[in-house]
């Protein structure tokens, strides 16, 4: 018992800890530091208050104790046996960490394009992902700001992930560095793509903070985490979410 608390004190301290780091260094970049002089990437034009920072500070910290429990499940003695978590890198071959990163990715794109919508349903929702909308102008801080149901469904793709593929801790390690890196990107309020990224075949496949900044202000649609595809596949994304972004990209670059 003593060990297991040790253990998710642990995580948890990673979690938060780069829930802090991460988040932070993006807010006191464009929300402290530079707001007057990136004016112009701001998606909305009015602000949130100190008031909605603070909200979704608390209601991450409890996120990451979630968060923390569901990778210490997945990463437990008692389930490695049955996992396809491997610890020695000679197992398989070098690249297979890169290779093994970007599906675990995709895996996780899917599941949580259907994990989002089934949060909407209107049994699910004001019990749930209603805790995220209430960050309807979102900021870094809004990333892990989830009811803690909705955190633990979020955590629990590391539970799949380790049942679906075989990866070694390092790529474990690096799928929550980047997937947070991206979702911080995604609620920033700020759009930070270059100009010639519209002209690339990339913006048919990617999400942008664009993209899902306008989930947060419609409630419906851009339900996809990494990418478009699933929106598009299955009709959601939301009609004006291309004229949004080229307006945007208008006021930016003229």
């Amino acid at each position: 018992m003593k060990h297991l608390f040790e253990s998710i004190s642990w995580a948890f301290l990673i979690t938060i800890g780069r829930y802090f780091i991460i988040a932070g260094v993006f807010f006191l970049v464009f929300y402290l530091l530079f707001p007057k002089s990136l004016l112009r990437n701001k998606i909305q034009s009015r602000l949130a208050g100190r008031a909605d920072f603070l909200r979704e500070i608390l209601h991450s910290s409890i996120s990451s104790v979630m968060l923390a429990i569901t990778a210490i499940i997945a990463l437990s003695d008692s389930l490695r046996p049955y996992t396809f978590i491997y610890t020695d890198l000679h197992d398989y071959p070098v690249w297979w960490i890169p290779v093994s990163l970007v599906l675990t990715l995709l895996v996780h794109d899917t599941y949580f394009y259907w994990m989002h919508r089934a949060l909407h349903h209107k049994k699910l929702f004001k019990i749930t992902h209603l805790v995220h909308h209430q960050s309807t102008n979102p900021s870094p801080w809004s990333s892990y700001s989830f009811h803690f149901l909705e955190a633990i469904a979020e955590g629990a793709v590391v539970i799949l992930l380790v049942f679906t593929m075989p990866l070694h801790p390092l790529t474990i390690a690096l799928f929550a560095l980047s997937s947070f890196i991206i979702n911080v990107y995604g609620h920033l309020g700020y759009e930070i793509m270059p100009k010639g990224f519209r002209k690339t075949f990339m913006f048919e496949i990617i999400n942008t903070s664009t993209f899902h900044n306008l989930h947060h202000q419609k409630f419906k649609g851009n339900y996809g985490l990494y990418l478009r595809v699933w929106d598009r596949l299955m009709g959601t994304e939301h009609p004006d979410y291309v004229k949004h972004y080229d307006q945007l990209q208008q006021k930016r670059f003229g």
